[in-house]
């Protein structure tokens, strides 16, 4: 039954982004076409994480003194949801940012954003990196991927489901398992290993030197313990009221959903992770969509709606990506295996995606039944 499985995810893999897929993708001709636009431009950095951070507080403060479910209310939290949101994922530039640059950028997301949201830069500094390996992306070493779409459908649900509870149990991290891992020693290698990175593979372990940027990260650690434990222990002496904890939650939740969303539109996740791929198979295995220019950035930002893009050119910065994907789109020679990644919106990239899960689940259960 296993050899059977794992038979069925591998003809799926192939079908898609095979060896003879990836060695006919022209590689050096896309590099000419967009080789100009890999230096980051400071002041789009800044200006975009700056205001969203601004406008994000502003809204979550406005919800907060609501009425309660007024229409002020429910505009204010979303506003926030999405603003903060952008904001966030800004962590995911700060992992590809060239190693010892930005590094007052660096600072001041973590205050004004990765501390509060408990998620210091330094639960994706190295591991994401890792996600971009030759020898790592997609097999079983790398975090942030799961065969999905050979696996069945309610594992992608479940996934899903999963951002309800995650802010708490990152709240529970640096709460509780910051200070007991230096009273315990032998627990803080578990809290490293198991409990310090952004990943969705519930199995990932990090690697003790999985650090490329963020060698303060003891520094980042307690800070997130010092925010978290002052904020509840000023709820609990009734300082600042408990809605402030709650709509902390709500927005954080959102925030997680829209993300776990978007990760499962990032890929195609057919890979069964037995063996590596190049760097062109892992580009046909990921997923660009470029929507509309006003809705599609809101719930994929920051350029993750070219994530095929950005995975054939990881050192782009986010706002150069758009401009890459038209030429490549009207430049290659070429450009039936690039147009392969494209899909119209989310909802088209997850019914695939669905769609293709349950016809692998469907594959198994006939084989089984006659074996």
């Amino acid at each position: 039954m296993r050899e059977t499985e794992t038979t069925v995810a591998g003809e799926t893999a192939a079908s898609a982004a095979g060896p003879e897929n990836g060695e006919a993708f022209p590689l050096r001709e896309a590099h000419n076409l967009v080789s100009d636009l890999m230096t980051p431009n400071p002041w789009i950095y800044w200006t975009d994480f700056l205001l969203n951070i601004v406008v994000g507080w502003a809204a979550f403060f406005t919800a907060l003194v609501s009425p309660l479910f007024s229409l002020w209310q429910i505009v204010a939290y979303v506003v926030a949801v999405l603003a903060l949101y952008r904001a966030a994922i800004f962590v995911h530039e700060l992992a590809h940012l060239k190693k010892g640059t930005f590094k007052t950028f660096r600072i001041v997301w973590n205050c004004l954003c990765g501390i509060p949201f408990m998620i210091p830069s330094f639960t994706y500094d190295g591991v994401h990196n890792d996600h971009h390996r030759r020898d790592v992306y997609g097999t079983r070493e790398d975090g942030e991927y799961l065969p999905f779409a050979t696996r069945r459908p309610v594992e992608m649900a479940g996934y899903v489901l999963l951002s309800f509870i995650l802010p708490l149990l990152l709240l529970l991290r640096f709460l509780l398992l910051t200070p007991l891992s230096y009273l315990f020693p032998p627990l803080r290698k578990i809290v490293w290993e198991r409990a310090s990175s952004l990943t969705i593979d519930p199995n990932y372990r990090r690697a003790a030197d999985a650090i490329r940027n963020d060698h303060n990260w003891r520094q980042q650690e307690l800070a997130a313990f010092l925010f978290a434990f002052v904020i509840v222990t000023l709820a609990l002496l009734d300082v600042i009221p408990y809605s402030v904890l709650v709509l902390w939650y709500l927005v954080a939740a959102m925030v997680f959903i829209l993300n776990s969303l978007r990760t499962l539109a990032a890929h195609a996740y057919r890979n069964p992770g037995e063996k590596s791929m190049s760097h062109a198979e892992q580009f046909l295995d990921s997923v660009n969509v470029p929507g509309n220019p006003l809705i599609t950035p809101l719930w994929a930002p920051v350029g993750l709606r070219f994530h095929a893009t950005h995975h054939l050119f990881m050192s782009m910065p986010y706002h150069n990506l758009g401009k890459a994907q038209r030429r490549l789109v009207n430049g290659l020679g070429d450009n039936s295996l690039y147009l392969t990644t494209m899909r119209n919106s989310l909802w088209d990239a997850l019914r695939r995606i669905w769609q293709e899960s349950a016809q692998a689940t469907e594959s198994r259960e006939k084989a089984r039944h006659t074996e």
